[in-house]
């Protein structure tokens, strides 16, 4: 796995990595199933070798899309000759007398913007003024199409954005939260990595919601016609300074699944006698990885644990934190069969990971350090490293 925690915040993910040897930052940069915005990180704030060796590495999920032509060659090529004609008439004068403006442009995008990168990227090249209301215009829209997510998948995947990025810069607030837990449907979505990912994003920004039911009940109430990000909403709603929302209609199936998705709910005992053996055979190995894998997976089909209950009791801590060591390993990150057993546990190691180490880099450093070593659960490492020693051995 990894030899970074997951679901840190950016600004401890760069803090850490800059701290590691060039021998373990290279094995970072080579890890198949970095997570995306570490690798948006990486790309942004490594070294020329660093960028290299992600680039070269065809299984790191969040890499800049391999194939697509760089600016040296679109610097090189000119426009060609039939393009300028059509828009000349498209537009009824010449595009490169005076600058286009934004209505003018985002319509020549919507008319040419499915022949490929080049036609766009040639539209983009002329003289144009941008206008940032018209670019945040998704808030005024009637209605959401079926395909308002993908730009935002494909800026994370491509190295773009990170997933904090899109939460404190995508509006309406809406939409922020309908990305935590995109609905199924058959397009261009989330990897569950990459969802994963997201899903922790958008639960930090919710943090001061805490676990109060009149705040997430007012978050509802509010979203749906919120047109700014969802940090100032949450603010709003923590403040108690919202305006009262317009009257609504019926409330959003989507975004309120989202919403129950990301509050923090207690988890109710269930199962009896057969629940508590099973959560204590999380702690006792068995004769083989395989033999282990079939158990939790046995556990989990009939419902007597959850994602949550692996982070919790699995030992050894790292294990628990990766997935293929209790699902069984695959050849895709996005080909698990049990994706709400997933989310759940990457939202409790987020939970518990945030509780105990907050923002501090240098807790979340050590804790690093620690990991790999460490023989018990992840709720136990985090109590040692909380309370300042480290339990690897290491200096």
């Amino acid at each position: 796995m990894s030899p970074l925690p997951p679901h840190p915040p950016d600004h401890v993910v760069i803090d850490t990595t800059r701290r590691l040897d060039r021998r373990t930052l290279k094995y970072l940069c080579r890890d198949e199933w970095l997570a995306a915005s570490t690798v948006t990180l990486l790309l942004r704030h490594g070294t020329e070798a660093d960028r290299g060796y992600i680039a070269r590495n065809p299984r790191v999920v969040g890499r800049p899309l391999p194939g697509l032509p760089g600016p040296a060659r679109y610097a090189r090529r000119r426009t060609p000759p039939e393009l300028l004609p059509v828009l000349r008439a498209e537009l009824g004068r010449d595009p490169e007398a005076e600058p286009l403006t934004a209505a003018e442009v985002i319509a020549l995008l919507r008319r040419h913007g499915r022949r490929g990168p080049r036609v766009p990227l040639d539209v983009l090249a002329l003289p144009h003024a941008a206008d940032p209301a018209l670019l945040l215009a998704g808030a005024a829209a009637p209605a959401d199409g079926r395909t308002w997510h993908r730009p935002a998948v494909r800026a994370v995947r491509m190295g773009r954005l990170t997933h904090e990025e899109l939460v404190a810069h995508v509006a309406p607030a809406r939409h922020t939260l309908l990305l935590g837990h995109l609905p199924g449907r058959r397009s261009l979505r989330w990897t569950l990595p990459e969802q994963a990912g997201m899903q922790t994003a958008v639960m930090r920004a919710l943090r001061p919601l805490g676990d109060d039911p009149r705040l997430w009940a007012e978050l509802l109430r509010h979203a749906p016609g919120h047109p700014g990000p969802l940090p100032a909403l949450v603010a709003g709603v923590v403040d108690g300074t919202l305006p009262a929302p317009d009257a609504a209609g019926e409330p959003d199936p989507e975004l309120a699944r989202a919403v129950r998705r990301l509050a923090p709910t207690a988890a109710e005992p269930f199962g009896g006698a057969e629940r508590e053996l099973a959560l204590a055979s999380l702690a006792v190995p068995m004769e083989s990885v395989e033999e282990d894998i079939r158990w939790v997976r046995d556990c989990l089909d009939r419902g007597l644990i959850t994602g949550v209950d692996v982070i919790r009791h699995k030992l050894p801590a790292c294990w628990a934190l990766d997935e293929d060591h209790w699902l069984g390993d695959v050849d895709h990150p996005d080909r698990h069969d049990h994706p709400d057993a997933v989310l759940a546990a990457h939202a409790e190691a987020y939970r518990l990971l945030t509780v105990a180490l907050g923002e501090d880099p240098e807790a979340w450093w050590r804790t690093a350090r620690t990991l790999p070593d460490f023989a018990g659960t992840l709720p136990h490492l985090l109590l040692r490293v909380t309370e300042g020693g480290s339990v690897s051995g290491r200096p």
